[in-house]
C-alpha cells in the first residue's frame, strides 16, 4: 500500500517537530517546513525514526504568499492526507512598545500565511473528498492578551476559523481539528522575548504530550482538544469571565518583570 502523506509546518522544533515525529512513526511520508535552517537537521533525525517513510524538508517563510505557494508546489500534486498547520510566532511586551514590523510578521505568519495554506490545501482535500486538517490554535485565543496582544488575537482568529471551516465541511470526508494548548516547553517564550515574565518562567507542558493529544484528536475526527487539566479549567473559566477581568489577569502572567513578583 502507498504510504499516507502529511505536511507539517513549524516543524523544526517544539510541538511541530513532535507532530512530525509521530507522523514518521505512524508510517507517513512527510513534507516538513519552517523558516529556520534547523528544519534540515529535523528531517535528518526524523528519517531515523522506526517506520519512517520519505521526509522532505523545506526551509521557507510561510509569512509570505511566495512561501505558501512554494510549500504547496512542493507536494507536487500528491494527495495530502494530513495537514498540520502549526507554524506560528509570538511577541511579548506592550503593544505600543513593539516594533511594527515584528507585529506584522506575527500577523503574516499566524493569520495571513496560515489562512492561505488552509485555503489551498482545504480546496485540494474537498476536491479529493478526503483529508484531515489540524490547526494549532491556543487557549490564549480565549483571553485578551495584555503584553501579548497581537499573538492572543491571532490565536482567537485561528480558533474561530477552525470551528467555522469544520462546520462548512460537514457532510464531506474532510475533518478539521483545533488543538488549543496552554504554555508549552518550547522555544516560543525565548523567541517572543518573554523569559522575564511569569508565564515564561513557570513550568510548562511537555510538547510531546501536547502533540500526541492533538494527533489523536485529529485522527479521531474531533473538533477541538484542550491539553492538560489546568488549561481545560482556564478555558472554561475564560468563557464566563468578563474580557476586562481576563485582560487584567493576563497582565500578571505576561507583563515583563512579572517573573520577579
Amino acid at each position: 500500500m502507498d504510504r499516507q502523506f502529511a505536511i507539517v509546518t513549524g516543524a523544526s522544533t517544539g510541538i511541530g517537530l513532535e507532530f512530525a515525529r509521530i507522523c514518521a512513526r505512524e508510517g507517513f511520508d512527510l513534507l516538513i517546513a519552517a523558516d529556520e535552517v534547523a528544519i534540515e537537521a529535523a528531517a535528518t533525525n526524523l528519517r531515523r525514526e522506526p517506520g519512517a517513510g520519505s521526509v522532505e524538508a523545506l526551509h521557507v517563510d510561510l509569512a509570505t504568499q511566495e512561501g505558501v505557494d512554494q510549500l504547496h508546489a512542493a507536494a507536487k500534486g500528491r494527495q495530502i492526507d494530513v495537514l498540520m498547520a502549526n507554524a506560528g510566532r509570538g511577541l511579548g511586551h506592550a503593544f505600543l512598545d513593539q516594533d511594527l514590523a515584528a507585529i506584522c510578521n506575527v500577523i503574516d505568519t499566524n493569520v495571513t500565511g496560515t489562512t492561505s495554506l488552509l485555503h489551498k490545501v482545504g480546496n485540494d482535500m474537498r476536491r479529493w473528498n478526503q483529508g484531515r486538517i489540524l490547526i494549532t490554535g491556543s487557549i490564549a485565543g480565549f483571553t485578551p492578551g495584555s503584553f501579548q496582544a497581537v499573538y492572543n488575537a491571532s490565536k482567537a482568529y485561528l480558533n474561530s476559523l477552525s470551528f467555522a471551516l469544520r462546520e462548512e465541511l460537514r457532510g464531506t470526508k474532510v475533518t478539521v481539528t483545533c488543538l488549543m494548548p496552554g504554555a508549552t516547553e518550547t522555544e516560543f517564550f525565548k523567541r517572543a522575548a518573554m523569559l522575564d515574565t511569569k508565564v515564561g518562567s513557570e513550568e510548562k507542558d511537555d510538547p510531546a504530550m501536547v502533540a500526541r493529544h492533538g494527533f489523536d484528536a485529529m485522527m479521531n475526527g474531533e473538533g477541538d482538544v484542550v491539553t492538560g487539566l489546568k488549561n481545560k479549567v482556564q478555558s472554561a473559566v475564560a468563557n464566563v469571565t468578563p474580557a476586562e477581568t481576563l485582560a487584567k489577569q493576563h497582565r500578571k502572567m505576561a507583563e515583563p518583570g512579572s517573573a520577579k513578583h
